[in-house]
């Protein structure tokens, strides 16, 4: 038995304008390394939280949703890491200036707060997350890959070691193929070969990538029992059905109706300190509650629930999303990073750098149980009042909720459990 996993990994290549204009074997390091224009190094408000985070954070991940939701093909599954992500976008904008830096700022949703703060939160925040429960494993990381002769700016460096605990190493860019098959081998390992060949088609002038992957296993607090597993119709839409394998179980949950906003919303818990939440809209109102949807209706959810008996029927399933995220960044208004006027001085004043290319790749698997272990029946004194149903068999929305750090680790919509 399979533990449930999600994981992505989120790329950004750098590229630098003109490799041939520039001696690659050019000395760099006689810039004065306590020059950076964002200020001191530690800013004076006190340590920030990693809360301080969850609610840009929020509003980005939902922006993205209706942007990437705009782009999909219908009976399309969308799934990604707003949390990985937005530490991408944060580490690039620590060597981003001017313009460039204000329009990530702006984006990401961080107008009240200067990058110090945004360091420091982001700080805290893999602090938290290192301490991962022995029943749940969540690894969050950055690296980036740099040209070998290129030396970026030290202070970039040190804050990518220190506030994202970034592995730096050096890539031979010039050997495009090599390159790819390097970064793809970190990528795999990092994320327990759930992503393999991401990057591909690397060019000869890039500069530097930043890496971004988060991976997490965890089990059940109330797994589902294999027996109870049968062959039942998921409808895609009206006119398309699949037939998929229904898990059922019926025990305590969390639960909520909410009949304002056309919604059913179940809270299934993993061990440790996360959850997954589950968000099933009225027949034929996906698309009023995908229009509507906000952090505002999570937290409404999340303080509406009550323990309640549930009747739950889910499908198993395995999807993989991938998405380039160049135009939807550019649409929610990040365009001076990838153009010929991008401001990434802070990672080198000598040579212009502009990005040419975001993508972003998860992938998300569901079943009873965690380890065999774990399928130890569990027994639920249940009341003798009829319990609620909740039958997955048409699309819903998926939150995969990091408590102690109030952060969305993963999100999408399930349109299609057997798509691969």
């Amino acid at each position: 038995m399979r533990s449930i996993f999600a994981s992505c990994a989120v790329v950004v290549l750098l590229l630098a304008a003109a490799w041939a204009d520039h001696h690659e074997h050019h000395d760099h390091q006689h810039h004065d390394p306590h020059v950076h224009h964002h200020g001191p190094e530690h800013s004076h408000e006190g340590e920030m939280s990693c809360h301080e985070l969850s609610n840009p954070n929020a509003d980005f991940a939902f922006a993205l949703y209706k942007n990437l939701n705009a782009k999909a093909e219908a009976g399309k599954n969308i799934f990604y890491s707003p949390l990985g992500i937005s530490t991408a976008l944060s580490m690039l904008s620590t060597g981003a200036g001017g313009d460039t830096h204000s329009q990530l700022f702006s984006s990401l949703g961080y107008g009240a707060l200067n990058q110090s703060q945004v360091n420091e939160a982001f700080e805290h925040l893999f602090h938290m997350l290192g301490h991962s429960q022995e029943n749940q494993k969540l690894n969050v990381g950055n690296a980036v890959a740099v040209r070998t002769g290129f030396n970026p700016q030290q202070q970039f460096q040190k804050d990518v070691k220190h506030y994202y605990s970034g592995d730096i190493f050096n890539v031979d860019f010039t050997k495009p193929a090599e390159a790819a098959a390097e970064i793809n081998t970190l990528i795999a390992s990092k994320t327990q070969d759930k992503i393999k060949d991401m990057v591909k088609d690397l060019d000869a002038a890039t500069a530097m990538v930043l890496i971004n992957y988060v991976y997490f296993r965890g089990q059940w607090e109330k797994p589902f029992d294999s027996k109870h597993t049968k062959k039942a119709d998921f409808h895609v839409d009206e006119n398309t059905k699949v037939e998929v394998d229904m898990m059922s179980r019926t025990g305590r949950y969390d639960f909520y109706q909410d009949v304002d906003n056309h919604t059913t919303v179940i809270l299934l818990p993993y061990k440790g300190n996360s959850s997954m939440m589950v968000v099933l809209p009225d027949k034929g109102k996906m698309k009023e509650v995908e229009e509507f949807i906000s952090k505002e209706h999570i937290h409404h959810w999340h303080d509406s629930l009550r323990r309640n008996s549930v009747d739950l029927h889910m499908p198993k399933f395995s999807i993989s999303a991938d998405a380039s995220l160049d135009s939807t960044l550019k649409e929610l208004g990040v365009t001076d990073a990838f153009g010929d006027n991008a401001d990434f001085s802070g990672i080198s004043d000598e040579i212009k750098l502009k990005v040419s290319k975001v993508s972003h790749q998860a992938v998300l698997s569901v079943d009873e149980t965690g380890t065999e272990a774990a399928a130890a029946t569990t027994v639920e004194i249940m009341p003798m009042s009829m319990p609620d149903i909740m039958e997955l068999n048409r699309p819903f929305m998926i939150f995969i909720l990091k408590h102690s750090t109030r952060s969305i680790l993963f999100m999408g919509k399930i349109n299609n459990p057997t798509a691969v």
